[in-house]
């Protein structure tokens, strides 16, 4: 009797459809489902990719019922993969849903003989993951995606490899996010694996990233190096993947006393990166500040007032001016102003090292203004706090003088330092080298914007240069017929 009646109150309930915006939302996502199953017919991985970017234009405004909707149409109600992905949704919301009349009357008759593509099926997951991940439904975001990574372990295609790439890196964040990022190592580590078994260089990509993520999450930067460095290469087949790659390069290289190479990785991927990831480009500039200022150089001031960027590189832009200016006393109240902006950024090492660039710097400002000032007065202006400041001093100035940074002498018995007359830098190699140095970079620009060049293939010059090799190979075929009739009569 109870039961009969709460159905009956169910039924009594309006089912209101969609709203006209929730309407639209759900046929573009049953756009891409069409785009994602063409493309499992016609093995064009290229339609999977427009199916998932118009996926992330939609991400925001996807909601529980909209997606109950989109899994009803798109897996078989009552399946092991629809059951398994509705009890992530609300179940409070999806009796509001309706679909048209029509559209639910053709996919009951039509129910028993549909196929669930597993293209579909991984993207049905994906859908829902994001949907978790926007309601900071960590948890359930985290065994959603443990359970698609299972599933997709049992397709070997390459029509699915543009979606696992985009599952292997929501696996990964959703495990950061909860703050369980080292469970998942030796599981990415058999993914990668998998991937380069079966030729899935997008996939190999994406989880070397996700590795490096991993490693430098936790400060294992050796492990992390002798991973890159054994990793298998190839042509990047996605730029963000790329300028991901880059940025981890630089940071790996940064701790590693490369600054070189690390300024170099640093920049091409903020140069490479699209413009909308300005989080990635703020890090990116953070890291190439300071590696510029490690290296000696002091970075132009237009690069810490970009659109968008000037609150977030403040911190980095007073450190740079504490550097040119050589000032140890303002250096070391900017350290610890903005110390735990430069923890959260894991710089805070970087920072301690660039005290002797600071020291360096001041030290070069006083030996061009002075030709001859005390050790003692070095100290004062170089505020150096120790017990003996003027035996620091020396010892400083000495090894400047050693490493070339200043061209000066000391006299020890009159604690004096004695500066040199500084020549014609134009007279010397130095402009020559940084013009090489800008040319190579021009051209290595060049080169890698002409590799980066995609043609789509023309049909017509195959069908062509097919003719082409028939014709070749019966006149080839019609010589030698000549040639052995030739022989014949001679």
């Amino acid at each position: 009797m109870t039961q009969d009646v709460e159905m009956k109150d169910e039924e009594a309930l309006p089912q209101a459809p969609l709203p006209s915006d929730s309407a639209s939302i759900l046929q573009h996502l049953k756009e891409g489902a069409s785009f994602i199953e063409a493309a499992s017919y016609t093995k064009e991985v290229r339609r999977i990719a427009r199916a998932v970017r118009l996926t992330i234009q939609l991400r925001r405004k996807l909601t529980a019922p909209l997606l109950s909707a989109f899994l009803d149409y798109a897996l078989l109600p009552g399946s092991e993969a629809h059951a398994r992905l509705s009890a992530y949704l609300p179940k409070d919301n999806r009796h509001g849903m309706e679909v048209d009349n029509d559209d639910a009357a053709t996919s009951a008759v039509q129910a028993p003989a549909k196929h669930i593509l597993p293209e579909l099926e991984i993207y049905c997951y994906l859908l829902v993951i994001l949907f978790l991940i926007d309601q900071k439904r960590y948890d359930e975001a985290k065994a959603c995606s443990s359970a698609s990574i299972a599933r997709l372990k049992n397709f070997n295609r390459r029509t699915v490899d543009v979606l696992a790439s985009r599952l292997y890196f929501y696996y990964s964040y959703s495990y950061e996010l909860t703050g369980n990022l080292a469970e998942i190592r030796g599981n990415l580590l058999a993914l990668h694996r998998i991937a380069t078994l079966r030729h899935d260089e997008l996939g190999q990509e994406t989880l070397l990233n996700l590795l490096l993520r991993n490693y430098l999450h936790y400060n294992l930067y050796d492990q992390a190096e002798k991973l890159r460095s054994k990793a298998p290469r190839f042509e990047a087949h996605s730029n963000q993947q790329f300028c991901r790659y880059l940025f981890y390069l630089g940071k790996i290289r940064t701790i590693q006393l490369e600054y070189t190479d690390a300024k170099e990785s640093l920049l091409q991927a903020a140069r490479k990166a699209p413009f909308a990831a300005q989080g990635f480009r703020i890090q990116c500039n953070k890291w190439a500040v300071l590696v510029r200022l490690l290296l000696g150089e002091i970075p132009e001031r237009i690069i810490f007032m970009q659109r968008g960027m000037e609150k977030a590189l403040r911190p980095y832009f007073e450190l740079t001016n504490a550097v040119r200016i050589g000032d140890l006393a303002l250096f070391r109240n900017v350290a610890e102003k903005f110390a735990a902006t430069f923890s959260k950024d894991q710089t805070h090492n970087l920072i301690v090292r660039l005290r002797h660039n600071v020291i360096r710097t001041g030290l070069r400002n006083i030996s061009i203004s002075y030709s001859r000032i005390s050790l003692a007065d070095v100290a004062e202006k170089l505020r150096l706090i120790s017990t003996n400041p003027i035996a620091d001093a020396e010892s400083i100035v000495a090894k400047a003088i050693r490493d070339g940074a200043i061209e000066a002498s000391l006299d020890h018995s009159n604690g004096w330092m004695v500066s040199k007359e500084t020549g014609d830098i134009y007279s010397t190699n130095e402009p020559q080298a940084a013009f090489n140095s800008r040319i190579a970079f021009c051209l290595n620009m060049h080169n890698e914007a002409v590799r980066a060049l995609r043609f789509p293939p023309n049909p017509h010059k195959e069908k062509e240069s097919a003719e082409r090799r028939e014709r070749q190979q019966q006149e080839q075929e019609l010589a030698n017929h000549i040639t052995e009739d030739d022989d014949d009569d001679f």
